[in-house]
């Protein structure tokens, strides 16, 4: 974590507060870049199913999470709660100082969330022959991300930062969704090196350490997704 001497005055618990789901990576995405400037908060868990009055005030129009409260002004869409956090509370930057290496994250970003985490998603609910051409769509996905990672520690650099949080559900949904399929490893040292060091590197991170649920209650909630997925697509 980050510490330095000219860092803002603490915020008080009142000001700031964070909804979210135990089990939304775009939740933990959040968790991680407030632990990491070491950011007090409120935390208010919602249930999808049954959600809280407070949560449709402040994101009336989308309804999930992660939402952030600060002063009482909602900030929604992870991403722009996070690059709203950097410009708050400006120490310890979680993003590139250069313009064009910003760019570049939330490019990067857009493509773990429209197009890696989708497809990973696709490989979990798709069956027979579209379950295998999702998987192939998800490797090569995977590939790219692989080769963003040449030189680096983490894809922020040498020190953990925005582009690791918004691709940080790989180091768990991955191979949860795997197992659960009974599947072989998807990412190991063999096929994606890279991404494998950088699977250590983040998890031995003191920002990301003990704040993964339990896996085999992520594994249950997976599950019961996917159930509801597949109910709705042969209705």
């Amino acid at each position: 974590m980050c510490v330095t001497a000219s860092k803002l005055a603490a915020m008080a618990k009142e000001d700031l507060k964070l909804f979210g789901v135990w089990s939304s990576p775009f939740y933990h995405r959040v968790l991680w870049a407030l632990r990491t400037k070491e950011i007090e908060y409120e935390y208010f868990e919602e249930d999808l199913d049954n959600k809280s009055p407070l949560l449709l005030q402040y994101n009336p129009i989308h309804q999930k999470v992660p939402v952030l409260v600060h002063i009482g002004k909602p900030i929604i869409e992870s991403v722009f709660i996070l690059q709203y956090i950097d410009e708050t509370w400006k120490d310890c930057s979680i993003f590139p100082q250069d313009p064009h290496e910003k760019a570049n994250a939330l490019f990067w970003a857009k493509f773990g969330d429209d197009k890696l985490l989708s497809s990973i998603w696709r490989t979990f609910i798709a069956e027979g022959k579209e379950k295998e051409e999702a998987m192939t769509v998800a490797l090569k996905n995977l590939k790219v991300v692989e080769e963003l990672l040449k030189g680096k520690k983490y894809f922020n650099g040498e020190k953990i930062g925005f582009l690791d949080f918004c691709l940080g559900w790989i180091c768990k949904l991955v191979g949860i969704l795997a197992e659960i399929d009974g599947l072989k490893k998807t990412i190991d040292d063999e096929q994606f090196p890279l991404l494998s060091a950088w699977i250590r590197n983040f998890n031995s991170s003191p920002c990301i350490k003990d704040t993964w649920p339990p896996t085999d209650r992520w594994a249950t909630r997976l599950c019961y997704v996917r159930e509801i997925v597949r109910s709705t697509s042969t209705s």
